[in-house]
């Protein structure tokens, strides 16, 4: 069947635009690899080569744990998306949008400020996390999804209000934090794959995989709720508790972004969308090629936020938010177009 045939192309040019982005990513920078140097040194991660030392250097040290950041960060974002519009039926829904993203980073600027250490290295993801997730049940329980698809206003509204409140309340403790602080923060607000190193890739790789495996798992009761929460019932679905799975996830895979990245926006909004858009609805596969989709974009822009102003960098949420913000008005005016004929 054409459609069968279409996502299969669409898995293998996928995973073939993700290796040819990773290539151009870990060639491209203020200092430029040629692609058999590049070869070279991941050939050989521990050889004490001295001619090819400072390729060594940059593809090991900088290039390599951030290229595969991006990946994970971007796919982590795009299922989190994707499982979010089908929890709350709503194409518009995004971790960005409705506020989870905000309530995450608000938790993770609560604890620079406040200086908490409770946990260690895991205090600041631990409290983006439980701080995402108590703003992900809050706009459940506000948005009140009818068992017929959600409300677009009423899920934009309460996406308004949280970010607002949320911004309000990072702005308040900006305004309290100390000078060495600042930077901290502002690298929060914008999003940037800057900081990376392996210690961030090696924490949130497991913590990814096992969000994007769970919420695999959870495809065809997400294909029931999308007939209505009454008709996922009687087939048998507990929907209480797919939502509390479904919200726990999203919250974990936005959570685990913002701890170790900023707030990036617009990904979980722009990729489910066109991946909808080219095959269908059906979860099983709207989720794997989602988090392809999303891992190129990301990987993307953040090969453009390092090459469009050498050596300087863009913060790559500006990026991101230049390209999802007239993609998110043309979706709107796109649904709104046949409730207003």
């Amino acid at each position: 069947m054409r459609r069968p045939a279409l996502t299969q192309r669409l898995y293998q040019g996928l995973a073939l635009a993700a290796l040819a982005g990773l290539g151009i990513s870990l060639t491209t920078g203020v200092v430029s690899l040629p692609l058999n140097e590049v070869l070279s040194a991941l050939a050989a991660p521990w050889a004490d080569d001295a001619n090819h030392a400072l390729a060594h250097a940059v593809l090991w040290e900088l290039r390599l744990p951030r290229a595969l950041m991006a990946l994970l960060i971007g796919a982590a974002l795009a299922v989190a998306g994707a499982a979010m519009q089908g929890l709350f039926g709503n194409p518009l829904a995004d971790p960005g949008i409705v506020g989870v993203s905000s309530g995450a980073s608000l938790g993770a600027v609560m604890i620079i400020v406040l200086r908490i250490d409770t946990l260690g290295a895991w205090t600041l993801p631990v409290g983006a996390f439980c701080s995402g997730f108590v703003t992900a049940w809050l706009i459940y329980l506000l948005a009140k999804p009818a068992s017929n698809g959600g409300d677009n206003s009423r899920l934009l509204l309460i996406g308004i209000a949280i970010n607002a409140v949320a911004g309000a309340l990072t702005g308040y403790l900006t305004y309290l934090a100390s000078v060495e602080q600042l930077e901290s923060l502002m690298f929060w607000s914008m999003g940037s794959l800057a900081r990376v190193s392996w210690l961030p890739v090696m924490t949130i790789a497991p913590l990814t995989l096992l969000g994007l495996l769970l919420l695999r798992r959870q495809a065809v009761p997400l294909d029931l709720l999308a007939l209505g929460e009454r008709q996922a019932r009687h087939a048998g679905v507990d929907v209480k508790r797919l939502r509390l799975k479904l919200i726990t996830l999203t919250a974990l895979l936005t959570a685990a972004a913002v701890a170790f990245t900023g707030t990036i926006g617009f990904i979980g909004l722009v990729v489910p969308h066109l991946m909808r858009t080219l095959i269908g609805p059906g979860h099983r596969h709207l989720l794997p090629l989602s988090a392809l989709g999303g891992g190129i974009l990301l990987l993307l822009a953040d090969l453009g936020a390092r090459s469009l102003d050498p050596p300087n960098e863009i913060p790559i949420g500006i990026l991101t938010a230049t390209l999802g913000g007239p993609f998110f008005l043309w979706l709107v005016a796109r649904r709104r177009g046949p409730e207003a004929s």
